[in-house]
C-alpha cells in the first residue's frame, strides 16, 4: 500500500468535518518490523491484561490494524515478541498500543507494525479481562471499529474509510 500521512493531511487539511483524526506526534514510539502499515481498525480496551490482545492477533488479521486502548499504562507490557510474531504470521497490518511493549529486539523482527508509548520488561497477569470492538477514545479523538487508520515514519491518522 503506497500512502504518505503527510499527503493524506494535506488532502484534507481544509476539512472541517472532524473525518481527519491524527494521533498526537511524538507520543508513539516505532517498535515493530514495518513503518509504514494501514488497514481498517479492529479494537481492545484492557488494562494491565492483556488477555484480548492475545486472542486477536490469535486470530485472522486480515489487513486489520488492533488499536489497544491499554489506558496508557506504564505498569505492564500488552505486547511482546510472542505476540507480536503471532500478529505478524496471521496476517496483521500492524498494532497501535496506547500503553506498553517489551521484547524490544523481537518486536523489531516482526514483520508488522508496532507503534506504542513506551516499552516495559514486566508482562501481564492475564485473568481474561478486556472489551473487543468497542469504539476508543484516546488523547479526545474517537476511533471505531472499521474506521482505516495510516502510519508511517511521519504519523498516525484515521479515516473514517479507506482512502481511495
Amino acid at each position: 500500500m503506497d500512502f504518505s500521512t503527510c499527503d493524506i493531511c494535506d488532502r484534507f487539511k481544509g476539512d472541517s468535518s472532524g473525518a481527519l483524526r491524527v494521533l498526537p506526534g511524538g507520543r508513539y514510539l516505532s517498535y515493530g518490523g514495518r513503518q509504514r502499515f494501514a488497514g481498517p481498525i479492529s479494537t481492545v480496551r484492557c488494562l494491565d491484561d492483556n488477555s484480548a490482545v492475545k486472542a486477536a492477533v490469535e486470530s485472522p488479521g486480515q489487513g486489520r490494524v488492533l488499536v489497544v486502548d491499554g489506558g496508557a499504562s506504564t505498569q505492564r507490557a500488552l505486547l511482546g515478541g510472542n505476540l507480536a510474531a503471532a500478529a505478524a504470521r496471521n496476517g496483521w497490518a500492524g498494532l497501535v498500543i496506547h500503553g506498553c511493549v517489551r521484547d524490544r529486539a523481537e518486536l523489531r523482527a516482526a514483520g508488522v507494525g508496532i507503534l506504542a508509548l513506551g516499552h516495559v520488561p514486566l508482562p501481564t497477569d492475564r485473568q481474561g479481562q478486556g472489551s473487543t470492538d468497542v469504539t476508543l477514545q484516546l488523547h479526545g479523538l474517537v476511533l471505531r471499529p472499521g474506521e482505516w487508520l495510516y502510519a508511517d515514519e511521519d504519523g498516525c491518522v484515521v479515516l473514517p474509510q479507506r482512502l481511495d
